[in-house]
C-alpha cells in the first residue's frame, strides 16, 4: 500500500471584521464632536468660576442643566471619530454635566427622625401680574392640603378672584399687599401669622411673616419669607445680586431681623422686628435664579453650618423647569424655589403648571420640628 501525502487543512470560512470607517469618515466625526464640546466647554468654565459674570453669560448659566444633552452627544461623536483625547474631554464634560445635574454637594436635610415634628404643605405661585387661573390654583390648594400659600405679583383683582373661588375658606389668614406693577405679594395661610418686615432696598417686596402651628399640644414656629428677586436681565444684574446677596444675609443664622417696608394682616396689621428669631426657616418664591448660579449657592450656605436645603435641588428634580410655562419657547429652568432650614425635611415635591402664568406652581410637604 502506498500512502498518500495529506492535502492541504481545510479551512472554514473566514470571519468577517468589522470594517474601521475611513479616514474621511472618523476625521469628520471628529471634527462635529470638537464642534459640539466648544460650546460646552465654555458655559462649563463659566459654570465652574463663581465669578460675577456679565449678564448675557448670567443667563446662559440658567441653562447648565440641559449641557447634558450636548455632552452626551459629543461622547458618541468622538466614540466613532475614535481619537482618545476628544473621547477622554468629552467623558470628562459629561461628568461634569452629571454631577452639577445631580450635585453631591447640595445641602442635604439634617433632620432628626426621632424628634416630634409639624407637618406643614407649602405652595408657591408667581401670578404673572395677577393673571393666573384663580380657580386653579384653589384647586390645587384644595387637593394637596395645602396650609402656606406664597403669591408673586399679587394684585388686587387676583385677591379678588383668589376670595370668590373660595380661599379664605381653606386658608383664612392672609398678610398681602397687592400693586399693579409687578412688585406685590400676598402670603396665605392656615395657621395665625404675624408681620415680621420687609427686606429692604429691594424693587420687589419680600416680605417675611412668622406663622405659628399649635397641634397636639405643642407650638410650632416658622419664619417665612416670601421672595421675589429681581431678574438679570440688562443693566438690572447688580440688582439681582444685590436682592440674593441680602436673602443670603437675611437666612444666615446670625442674619438681621427683616426690617422696613409695610403689611397688612386681613387688611391691617403693624411691622414687629422684635423677639429672638426662631430656628426654622422658609424662603419661599421666584428666585429668578437657578443653582447653577453661584449666587443662589451663596444664599443656602448661609454662613457656619450646615447648608439651607433647596427642596427641588434635593429631590432631583433639576431637570423640572417652572419657568417658562407660556410665552418665549425657551428650554424650561428651575427658578422658583422653596428653601428650608436644614433641620426641615421635605417631602412629596412636585410642580403643578397653572394657565394664565408663565410660572408653574411648586409645592412640597416640610416636616417642621416642634417647639421652634
Amino acid at each position: 500500500m502506498t500512502a498518500s501525502a495529506p492535502g492541504p487543512a481545510r479551512q472554514g470560512p473566514a470571519r468577517p471584521q468589522p470594517a474601521a470607517p475611513p479616514h474621511g469618515a472618523a476625521f469628520a466625526w471628529r471634527v462635529l464632536a470638537v464642534a459640539v464640546l466648544v460650546p460646552v466647554v465654555s458655559l462649563s468654565i463659566f459654570r465652574a468660576v463663581p465669578a460675577q459674570w456679565p449678564t448675557p453669560v448670567v443667563q446662559l448659566l440658567s441653562f447648565t442643566p440641559w449641557l447634558v444633552v450636548p455632552a452626551v452627544l459629543a461622547l458618541g461623536l468622538a466614540l466613532a471619530g475614535r481619537r482618545a483625547w476628544v473621547t477622554a474631554v468629552a467623558a470628562i464634560l459629561l461628568a461634569a454635566q452629571l454631577f452639577w445635574l445631580f450635585p453631591l454637594d447640595a445641602g442635604r436635610s439634617t433632620a432628626d427622625a426621632s424628634s416630634s415634628s409639624t407637618g406643614l404643605t407649602a405652595m408657591n405661585i408667581n401670578s404673572q401680574f395677577g393673571e393666573a387661573d384663580a380657580a386653579e390654583i384653589v384647586r390645587l390648594v384644595r387637593e394637596n392640603g395645602v396650609e402656606l400659600l406664597a403669591v408673586q405679583e399679587h394684585t388686587q383683582d387676583f385677591e379678588d378672584r383668589l376670595a370668590a373661588e373660595g380661599l379664605g375658606s381653606r386658608l383664612p389668614h392672609r398678610i398681602s399687599s397687592p400693586t399693579d406693577n409687578g412688585a406685590g405679594s400676598a402670603i396665605y395661610a392656615a395657621h395665625p401669622m404675624e408681620p415680621v418686615g420687609m427686606l429692604p432696598d429691594t424693587p420687589f417686596q419680600m416680605p417675611t411673616v412668622r406663622l405659628t402651628v399649635n397641634e397636639a399640644g405643642r407650638t410650632t414656629v416658622l419664619e417665612v419669607t416670601n421672595v421675589h428677586a429681581l431678574p438679570p436681565v440688562d443693566v438690572r444684574v447688580s440688582q439681582w445680586r444685590s436682592d440674593l446677596a441680602a436673602l443670603g444675609r437675611l437666612a444666615a443664622p446670625d442674619g438681621p431681623v427683616a426690617q422696613g417696608g409695610s403689611a397688612a394682616q386681613n387688611g391691617s396689621g403693624a411691622l414687629d422686628g422684635s423677639g429672638a428669631r426662631p430656628a426654622n426657616r422658609l424662603l419661599i418664591g421666584d428666585f429668578n435664579a437657578t443653582y447653577d448660579h453661584s449666587e443662589f449657592r451663596a444664599v443656602l450656605d448661609g454662613g457656619p453650618g450646615p447648608k439651607l436645603v433647596d427642596a427641588g435641588t434635593a429631590a432631583g428634580w433639576r431637570l423640572t423647569p417652572t419657568w417658562p410655562m407660556e410665552g418665549v419657547p425657551l428650554p424650561g429652568i428651575a427658578i422658583d424655589h422653596l428653601v428650608t432650614s436644614p433641620q426641615i425635611a421635605s417631602s412629596g415635591y412636585a410642580v403643578h403648571r397653572v394657565p394664565g402664568t408663565d410660572h408653574a406652581a411648586i409645592l412640597a410637604t416640610l416636616a417642621i420640628p416642634a417647639g421652634n
